[in-house]
């Protein structure tokens, strides 16, 4: 068995782990980063994720401290406006639309939005220059022992690494979650959502639009043109089965039902990349700590892709540790300091967890009443500039 030490060891390469390795590393701490698979680097290769994420204002910063922003800046599709559609009546057409303007709030826009490819491509390239961090692409954790002094971890090339603090940015069925004993509490909504990129003739202007009818939102975040026309990226939630019958379609018939979907604001929607479908589900982990460990993504919390807020919740975990570890980093992993990153990040990661479900809960409605209620509700919390105001704020994390 080969042996070896850092201070950091990563159980997960997604974009939250590589962009954690990045930070750690940009900060002067040794890092191993550790994933079962390898990153995919292409949105044209097999396996890509064709999601997109839009990186929130708060983001930026972290961002620049890792040495990733610089590398991201020229593919930023900027969001400016967030567009609520409700489209939740007889027929499938706009009969309420509200906006909510970043230059409302801030000289910013909102964030920028990327693909998911991409995100891990630029991660990995920033990580190729920091020689303080080793990342292993094939490997995985099996085992997870901790002491008050530090951390043990098998990983199965035969490794055996002791580092001072272990970061679980592991997934939603997190192995060292499970090796901590710490549990999770999950919610099930019945829903599938489909990702995938459009082309559309009608220019989106740097707005992300949400549309609203049943099932949940049918959202397009802006993406930079491709051949010379604008592009989205669309993210389609629905109840399982009609996710499962529209991830079957011929593209044709798909194409038709997307425009409709969308309510024609954009024009015929052309698609242009294979559509992928995942489960929806809330879950949040009891604690966001153990001894010697640290859940950050979707190890401590996943949320419906509503707002934005799933990967830049995962952001806010990162910033809040790293802080704490340059602070202090001679007690780097103790318990001082991991108490202190579950006080600092649980009481945002309910908020957020409850108020996503909330959300789409009435998103799904697929009653008249339902429908008028949350048209009535978007009125109203628009209408109203403070409320307005300050919810944009709580969305993009600003205090």
């Amino acid at each position: 068995m080969t042996r070896e030490t850092c201070d950091i060891l990563i159980c997960g390469g997604g974009i939250a782990g590589l962009t954690a390795a990045a930070a750690f590393g940009t900060a002067g701490f040794d890092v191993i980063c550790v994933d079962p698979a390898p990153p995919v680097t292409s949105g044209e290769a097999e396996g890509a994720d064709l999601r997109s994420t839009a990186m929130l204002q708060p983001a930026r910063s972290l961002l620049e401290a890792a040495g990733l922003w610089e590398r991201l800046d020229a593919n930023a599709a900027p969001l400016k406006v967030m567009r609520i559609v409700d489209a939740g009546g007889a027929e499938p057409a706009p009969r309420t639309i509200r906006e909510f303007a970043a230059s409302e709030i801030s000289d910013q826009p909102f964030g920028w939005n990327f693909p998911n490819w991409l995100l891990r491509r630029e991660a990995l390239a920033r990580l190729d220059d920091l020689a303080n961090v080793s990342f292993r692409p094939g490997v995985g954790a099996t085992s997870l022992f901790t002491r008050m002094a530090g951390a043990r971890v098998g990983l199965d090339d035969g490794t055996a690494v002791s580092a001072r603090l272990v970061i679980a940015a592991d997934g939603r069925n997190s192995a060292m979650r499970r090796a901590a004993g710490i549990d999770v509490a999950t919610k099930r909504y019945g829903q599938k959502a489909l990702a995938f990129a459009v082309s559309h003739p009608i220019p989106h202007d740097g707005v992300s639009t949400e549309i609203h009818r049943s099932g949940g939102p049918f959202t397009l975040v802006p993406l930079p043109d491709r051949d010379g026309l604008p592009c989205s990226a669309v993210v389609w939630m629905e109840d399982g089965p009609r996710a499962a019958d529209l991830a079957a379609m011929p593209v044709a018939d798909f194409e038709t039902e997307m425009t409709e979907r969308s309510c024609h604001l954009f024009g015929p929607l052309q698609l242009l990349t294979e559509r992928s479908v995942w489960p929806i589900v809330s879950q949040r982990a009891t604690r966001l700590s153990g001894e010697r460990l640290a859940l950050i993504a979707e190890a401590a919390h996943v949320v419906p892709p509503i707002g934005a807020q799933g990967l830049n919740m995962s952001l806010a975990d990162i910033a809040a540790l790293l802080e704490l570890a340059e602070a202090r980093p001679e007690g780097l992993g103790d318990r001082a300091m991991l108490d202190a990153y579950h006080a600092a990040r649980i009481g945002d990661v309910r908020l957020r967890v409850e108020g996503i479900s909330l959300l789409n809960r009435a998103s799904q409605a697929g009653g008249p009443g339902l429908r008028d209620a949350r048209a009535l509700g978007i009125d109203l919390l628009h209408g109203a500039a403070p409320v307005r105001r300050e919810l944009m704020r709580l969305g993009l994390g600003l205090r």
